[in-house]
């Protein structure tokens, strides 16, 4: 598994872990191909990276695997969500749709455009979205052979002040948003995350995000694959937008080792 696509990579962790910590909308990385399909020029299409991107996340990830007991596996997309979003439905069922911003975006964090109208994201699906998620099945898959249940961690970051395309824009804003499931995301899990993220100023529930990302296999079907998602505020270890890490991501990082020997236990 660890013989992968440039696209994205699974870190191996310990034989014996559940967790899988999902990192989706790290990386900035654009193909020149699909470059040339997005309609804003280099300053404009920079900046947009800048907000969309949830910068640092997968070092935050890796920081948490180092430090946790048992070391958990890690799913990085390499590619920005620009390309595809990994974490969307492919089809009507994706309530994105409606701000432009289904498994391939048309528009930007703005609602400006980013792809050409009638622009056929089928092509994209095909060579990114379809076999990102049969590699991400496929490791869930692995650790339920292996240890008989998945814990995936999806981790996120979120802008201070909200943008455009949030169609839940208006909600709170709590330092550390953990996104649920009713199947997927049972008590432990989540009061294992509200536990080890407790020192950040608080924690609330699905907003301004919400949900989790399960496998389509095992959605609504599995209750061995628990599922919770963490949005971290940016400013509680970056500059807004697109800029450095601060201090703020180790302790992150430490939290986040902490919910993985929670959910590991």
């Amino acid at each position: 598994m660890t013989d992968t696509p440039t696209s994205f990579r699974l870190h191996p962790g310990s034989p014996d872990s559940p967790v899988i910590l999902h990192v989706p909308h790290s990386a900035r990385a654009i193909p020149a191909d699909v470059r040339a399909g997005i309609v804003p020029d280099d300053r404009a299409l920079a900046l947009e990276l800048d907000h969309i991107t949830d910068a640092h996340t997968a070092e935050i990830a890796a920081g948490a695997a180092a430090a946790a007991r048992v070391t958990p596996w890690r799913f990085v997309n390499r590619l920005s969500r620009l390309v595809v979003d990994p974490e969307r439905f492919p089809d009507e069922r994706e309530e994105m749709l409606a701000a432009g911003m289904g498994a391939v975006y048309t528009r930007t964090t703005h609602r400006e455009e980013l792809r050409p109208a009638g622009f056929d994201g089928q092509p994209l699906l095909d060579r990114y979205f379809h076999p990102y998620a049969e590699a991400v099945t496929a490791a869930v898959a692995e650790r339920i052979e292996a240890v008989g249940r998945a814990v995936i961690v999806d981790v996120h970051s979120y802008p201070t002040k909200a943008l455009p395309y949030e169609l839940h824009g208006d909600g709170p804003r709590p330092p550390i948003c953990l996104g649920t499931d009713p199947f997927h995301t049972p008590a432990a899990l989540l009061d294992a995350a509200q536990q080890a993220f407790g020192g950040f100023g608080g924690t609330g529930l699905d907003s301004p995000f919400a949900g989790t990302y399960v496998p389509l296999r095992y959605y609504g079907k599995a209750a061995n694959v628990s599922a919770l998602m963490v949005e971290i505020r940016r400013d509680l270890y970056m500059a807004e937008p697109g800029g450095p890490a601060g201090p703020g991501l180790g302790a992150l990082a430490d939290a986040l080792a902490d919910l993985v020997d929670r959910a590991s236990a």
